[in-house]
């Protein structure tokens, strides 16, 4: 998998948010839970895991939207309503809708997750499927594993 090179920036649809990452990404992954299909009008969402404190907000104000509550905090555009975020209370990282980025040949999903609920035609190139979301003792290896496969 091709390394992204930093720092990553993008947009909203409109251009009117725009967010910036200062370090790669620590894991990505596409998922096909309905909650992600509702959300992105998809068969499913993808994710760029990044470290929190490596991702900024560089223009714009998002708005919270999506599924509310004390777990997830799902962030758009306020001009276009664009799903660029979501942050999970307790992780120290951000997963961001990579599409939003300026350039996205880089990316490939490396896990899957709820594949339960995948659309019988839904299929990526990721390494890993789960019918759930991984283990939370498998987390430090799947990092591991994505870090080495990343290359220049």
């Amino acid at each position: 998998m091709k390394r992204p090179r930093l720092p990553i920036e993008g947009a909203c649809r409109c251009g009117g948010t725009r967010i910036a990452v200062s370090a790669g990404p620590i894991m990505t992954a596409a998922c096909h839970c309905l909650g992600c299909q509702r959300m992105s009008a998809s068969a499913f969402s993808l994710t760029a895991m990044v470290a929190a404190e490596a991702f900024a907000v560089t223009e714009g104000a998002p708005v919270a939207g999506g599924l509310r509550g004390p777990e997830l905090d799902h962030r758009f555009c306020p001009q276009c309503l664009t799903w660029m975020f979501t942050r999970i209370a307790g992780a120290g990282f951000v997963n961001l809708r990579p599409t939003m980025f300026d350039d996205v040949s880089w990316f490939r999903p490396f896990i899957e997750t709820c594949t339960a609920e995948r659309l019988p035609w839904a299929t990526t190139p990721a390494r890993h499927r789960f019918a759930g979301f991984p283990p939370v003792e498998m987390y430090e290896s799947l990092m591991r594993a994505f870090a080495a496969e990343l290359h220049d």
